[in-house]
């Protein structure tokens, strides 16, 4: 068991930031860049100890109690990050996998995690009140993190992120399932357009069916500004839908991970690099535009 300040020593912060040249249409036209998040922790990869950092902070709570899918990447994260630091863990998971762990569950196991199965019609109460409540009572010593670590302090995690970049930009494109992260990015781009005098944007790319709903998502982590930033979300590359990853996305995540330094997954960063490469071939920036792609980790969902 490892305290809170030697746990820290473990990442990689601030996360690199890479050129990125691919042979792509148009990639010539721009510059390129790839924030690797994914290269804080082996284990904890990506935007998952972003969101988290601010929520986990001393004094340390006794337990901690979290929600997610038998694949979710937050749930991974965050049942490492307990085990490691001695937290109590309790992980309500979607689906019932007792008779056929997924690798996420069967590495939750073994970091002593508490696993609660719930029905699907149980499983969306999980941000109802009543809800909470009982939960609450029931474990009276944790705290409760919402599915995806999408929480207020998220947000904050995500600024750490865009204070990082120290070079001037034009865009940070990010996948978006949850919103925090595309929401931590736009209110840290809102302080940084305000007083740079330069115009950064932020580009979502939605990586399931959600338009209009993704929207929502982000903006209910957004106070009203005065400077509001420029982002939108585009909709064109979800593959039919969350975790949907069909035989031409399997092949460019494939050929992705044979010829650059580094992975993707077809949940996320693969229809990012994918949005970002078709946008380039349709000239959706402009020739001189600098562009950071944010790779959010996430590679132990593709197991």
């Amino acid at each position: 068991m490892l305290n809170l300040d030697a746990f820290k020593t473990s990442l990689t912060l601030p996360s690199p930031l890479i050129p990125f040249r691919p042979d792509w249409e148009g990639a010539s036209k721009v510059s390129l860049f790839v924030k690797r998040d994914d290269a804080i922790h082996p284990v904890i990869s990506g935007n998952k100890w972003r969101k988290l950092s601010h929520a986990l902070t001393s004094p340390l709570p006794k337990a901690v109690v979290s929600f997610g899918g038998g694949f979710s990447n937050h749930l991974h994260a965050l049942g490492f990050i307990c085990y490691q630091l001695g937290i109590s863990f309790t992980a309500i998971i979607r689906g019932d996998y007792r008779a056929a762990p997924t690798p996420m569950i069967s590495d939750l196991m073994k970091w002593n995690t508490h696993i609660e199965y719930v029905d699907r019609i149980t499983y969306r109460q999980r941000s109802d009140s009543a809800f909470l409540d009982k939960l609450k009572q029931r474990l009276p010593d944790a705290i409760i993190i919402p599915e995806g670590g999408s929480q207020a302090q998220a947000l904050q995690g995500m600024k750490d992120m865009v204070d990082e970049i120290e070079i001037d930009f034009d865009f940070i494109v990010a996948p978006v399932a949850s919103g925090a992260t595309l929401a931590g990015i736009i209110s840290a781009l809102n302080k940084r357009n305000s007083t740079a005098g330069t115009v950064h944007k932020a580009i979502g790319i939605g990586v399931l069916k959600g338009e209009g709903y993704l929207e929502g998502l982000v903006e209910q982590f957004l106070p009203a500004f005065q400077y509001q930033t420029d982002w939108h979300i585009k909709h064109s590359y979800h593959f039919g839908g969350y975790a949907k990853a069909p035989n031409e996305l399997q092949t460019f995540c494939r050929d992705f991970n044979n010829t650059f330094g580094f992975d993707i997954e077809p949940v996320y960063s693969g229809k990012a690099f994918w949005a970002v490469k078709d946008m380039l071939a349709r000239g959706m920036f402009e020739e001189g535009s600098r562009i950071i792609v944010l790779h959010t980790g996430g590679l132990q969902g593709a197991r």
